[in-house]
């Protein structure tokens, strides 16, 4: 099978794969992808938690108090049909709608589909092959997410053999894309493909111009170093990265080790990429006294908001109000996210944007 197996929908675009093109989070969303969280085996006694942080990240999603007079994403959320009441009373004011498609947790990010243009403007769904972050956590509809939603969300679809999870992978829109080698260029992703290979496939799939590459993620990430913990572009050619905070942050070595190669790294259009940082939020321990791999930069941005989680610890409300000084327009909310944390993740992890069509203007 070559490397792109297209579906029939996708036919009359398969000719045109390099310009097709993955939009910044930023630009406009018709709905963004989620799944209630459902599974009392995989989060015991966290889930009335859990199910609270994503209730209040899906109002954070529709922000009334926006200034920016952009319209709210459609909630599109992946629900089991016994926990739909449950579901719905819970989200049912948000006026979401409910899909009984199977998955195997949350973490829509690296399951999903991944939404990208055509050269026309319109919007198609990228399916990549998902292997359980490396065969580490395999669980049944996580394998066959991406082609099932690409199928319920009803566009053109290519379907990819390259296994890629959504997290590893951060664009700003105009063809420059960051990742980790920790990642992408580990054996237990895609054995034997090399760094050449893997911006190739980014290239044809996303449109990705430059792959930028970091070396490693935070310590105890269950993704092997998901960039989307590290940095986020928050506009072409300018980042948002973290700080150590203080000297018994548990990542110091690595996150001034991501400073340090960002300084030195040029955007597609070659220019300088432009550094803001933030504290990180330092040691963040579960309930049984693990090292969690917590960040502020694993936002998500919809239309009229920007949900940033906090982890109740004292750099939370200064991460806050930096980031929401980086998006004029849009209400930037903390939510706590420690218990979902305990899961592997935070909000970007959960979550996936179906963009807008581009205007052909």
């Amino acid at each position: 099978m070559n490397e792109l197996g297209c579906s029939v929908a996708a036919a009359a675009i398969a000719d045109n794969l390099d310009s097709m093109m993955q939009p910044a989070e930023w630009t406009r969303h018709d709905a963004v992808w989620l799944a209630w969280p459902s599974h009392e085996d995989l989060w015991l006694e966290q889930l009335v938690p859990v199910q609270n942080a994503f209730v209040a990240f899906c109002e954070a999603i529709v922000a009334r108090a926006a200034t920016n007079n952009e319209p709210a994403e459609r909630l599109e959320i992946l629900c089991p049909q016994r926990r739909h009441a449950e579901a719905h009373k819970r989200l049912g004011h948000l006026s979401p709608r409910f899909h009984e498609v199977p998955f195997g947790d949350i973490w829509l990010r690296d399951t999903a589909p991944i939404f990208v243009h055509d050269a026309t403007g319109a919007v198609c769904a990228a399916s990549f092959r998902f292997n359980g972050w490396g065969g580490k956590y395999e669980l049944d509809g996580d394998g066959d997410l991406s082609q099932a939603l690409a199928v319920v969300s009803g566009l053109p679809t290519q379907r990819h053999s390259f296994v890629l999870e959504g997290g590893a992978i951060e664009t700003d829109g105009q063809g420059t894309v960051l990742t980790t080698e920790q990642c992408l260029l580990n054996p237990n992703r895609n054995p034997g493909m090399t760094r050449s290979d893997v911006e190739q496939r980014l290239h044809s799939a996303l449109g990705a111009r430059k792959v930028l590459w970091l070396r490693r993620g935070l310590q105890n990430d269950h993704t092997d170093g998901h960039v989307d913990t590290l940095v986020r572009f928050i506009a072409p050619g300018r980042v948002l990265a973290m700080e150590p905070n203080g000297r018994n942050d548990p990542n110091a070595e690595a996150l001034l080790e991501v400073l340090d190669d960002l300084s030195r790294m040029r955007a597609a259009d070659g220019e300088e990429l432009e550094i803001i940082s933030i504290p990180s939020p330092g040691v963040v321990h579960d309930s049984e006294g693990r090292l969690m791999a917590a960040s502020y930069v694993n936002f998500y941005i919809s239309n009229r908001g920007v949900a940033v989680p906090t982890y109740g610890v004292p750099a939370d409300q200064d991460a806050v109000d930096a980031i929401a000084s980086l998006f004029p327009g849009r209400l930037t909310v903390g939510v706590r996210a420690r218990e979902l944390l305990a899961g592997g993740g935070a909000f970007h992890c959960i979550s996936q944007q179906q963009p807008a069509a581009r205007s052909r203007a």
